[in-house]
């Protein structure tokens, strides 16, 4: 048996969710695929925010920036609630030497136009009252938002499933038909095949295995990290909060660290939750696939967090989980077309910002496959920059 489609779009984590569901919005007819179910992979393994304040400046911040916008839209246009909220950001300095880095970071990006502010200890105290009273700054926008990333996967395709948008869940992709011309022409799954002359991968970490079914070698690698919730407490923490030093350690810049923190890239980040959770994190390492929250990492964390929330000493850990993010050395994803192989895109490689970028990489992908120019330059996010 087989059905056609515009478009096939195999992965249904935010990155293909929000591709397929733009995509139907454009007018075209898609199948989601996914091995899982929805928002069973990374995207049920991360943080909750959309931030501006870890983007560094230019095409990052920018793709960054464009999403937290659309989100405001998203709001309004998706019936299903995403638990949205317009709550802000901060990044807190241990030392001088993080404020000077950090001080240069918020001009850098307030001279493109987004609203990041320096803030004295004595600021960050007013801000957020429970925080530790020995720190040298920090940096805050206004602009970052918080949302649930479950329930925005499924708030992007219970919006357009049945008009225009097939699901299939469970359903593993088992390989990629080509013509004589190397030109997408169908999709083989467990579920049937599938006819197309266009498909993407959203894949994330496991993007590289259905690149091969076309002869592409795509750069991504697993980056695991490991976040903690805390049990049910009263709001002491009013927005996400997050060490500079996690800036340091998702750049890798070089700074003096604690050598357990540097080895598991641990860095302190604070979320409040909408049912007075808080979630608490994280470390980046490069370990394989495997998603276990290993002890060491885990105490790591909680050192940190008590160090920059004494507070939290206070509250039960009640779990852990740890998730693999799509790491790409130079820390821009990929949402481009592959030249050598007509038809077959690529949104992937977004590392830990598939949630802050969900938006606009769908409505770049949709913008591409139908022929539209583009709202952004999309050359820094082709394919063929590795092929120079």
């Amino acid at each position: 048996m087989s059905k056609t489609y515009d478009v096939v779009v195999i992965g249904a984590g935010v990155i293909g969710t929000s591709c397929a569901y733009h995509l139907v919005k454009k007018g075209l007819t898609v199948a989601l695929v996914e091995k899982n179910d929805i928002a069973r992979g990374t995207s049920s393994h991360c943080d909750a925010a959309a931030l501006i304040v870890d983007k560094q400046p230019g095409v990052d911040a920018a793709l960054g920036y464009a999403s937290i916008q659309r989100f405001k839209e998203l709001r309004d246009e998706l019936s299903y609630d995403f638990e949205f909220t317009n709550r802000g950001s901060m990044y807190v300095c241990e030392s001088e030497q993080e404020m000077e880095i950090a001080t240069k970071f918020a001009k850098d990006l307030s001279k493109d136009g987004y609203r990041v502010y320096t803030l004295s200890p004595s600021e960050l105290v007013e801000r957020e009252p429970f925080i530790a009273k020995d720190l040298a700054g920090g940096i805050y926008s206004d602009e970052c938002c918080g949302l649930n990333p479950f329930k925005l996967c499924f708030a992007f395709v219970e919006a357009v499933k049945g008009k225009g948008l097939d699901v299939y869940p469970r359903t593993s992709v088992m390989g990629i038909k080509l013509n004589d011309k190397k030109e997408v022409e169908a999709v083989e799954t467990t579920s049937g095949t599938l006819l197309t002359r266009k498909v993407v991968n959203c894949c994330g970490v496991w993007a590289p295995e259905i690149g091969k079914m076309v002869g592409v070698e795509i750069p991504i690698i697993p980056r695991k990290g490991v976040i903690l919730i805390s049990g049910a407490s009263f709001q002491f923490c009013n927005q996400k909060v997050q060490e500079f030093g996690y800036m340091l350690s998702k750049f890798a810049i070089e700074c003096k660290r604690d050598p357990l923190v540097e080895k598991y890239g641990v860095a302190f980040t604070i979320e409040p939750s909408e049912g007075n959770n808080v979630l608490v994190g994280s470390s980046r390492n490069f370990a394989g696939y495997g998603i276990d929250a290993e002890i060491d990492i885990i105490q790591t964390i909680a050192k940190r967090a008590v160090r920059f929330y004494p507070i939290l000493k206070e509250l039960n850990c009640i779990r852990s989980y740890a998730g693999v993010r799509p790491f790409m050395e130079e820390h821009l994803p990929l949402i481009t077309e592959v030249e050598e192989v007509p038809g077959y895109y690529i949104a992937a490689g977004h590392e830990g910002d598939g949630i802050s970028m969900a938006p606009s990489t769908g409505r770049l992908i949709s913008e591409m496959l139908t022929g539209e120019k583009p709202y952004m330059d999309v050359t820094p996010f082709s394919f063929s920059r590795y092929n120079k």
